[in-house]
């Protein structure tokens, strides 16, 4: 029985820690991440405790009653796409749904700040190179006829 309550612990635990949530936006990865990082700090005066712009990704702390620890921890991460950009809510030490309204927050403030998201750009062409004719092979010169002959 008690294997079985392990077991049971260990499942519930590992889903809670790979649980995320998860959006598909036409925003830029730069507005994404500069307003996740507004929303994280001034809307939601959580602590931003390490952020790189250049990879896209925020860790953040914050109080959490409901653990009956002080504080919890969270991330966001932007993945650049071909047409658009991931978002990765994680807050690992809270069930799904705090990621949801998390992630739903910040959608909403993207819109707020810069409008409807635009529609997904096309997918890039490669550029065509300029197709080289080939050089024309360069002619044998004629013979040239003696002199006081014509030639034909």
């Amino acid at each position: 029985m008690l294997t079985l309550g392990l077991l049971a612990s260990l499942s519930t635990s590992t889903r809670l820690a790979l649980a995320r949530s998860e959006a598909e936006l036409t925003y830029t990865r730069e507005q994404t991440f500069s307003a996740a990082l507004r929303y994280l700090r001034v809307d939601l005066a959580y602590e931003v405790t390490e952020k790189d712009a250049e990879a896209a990704y925020l860790l953040f702390s914050f109080s959490a009653p409901e653990l009956n620890q002080k504080t919890a921890r969270g991330s966001i991460e932007v993945v650049q796409r071909e047409r658009t950009v991931r978002l990765f809510v994680n807050l690992p030490q809270l069930p799904s749904y705090h990621e949801e309204v998390l992630k739903r927050g910040l959608i909403e403030k993207l819109r707020v700040e810069y409008g409807e998201p635009p529609a997904a750009a096309e997918p890039r062409k490669p550029d065509k190179a300029p197709t080289k004719k080939p050089a024309p092979e360069p002619k044998e010169p004629e013979p040239k006829a003696p002199e006081g002959e014509e030639s034909p």
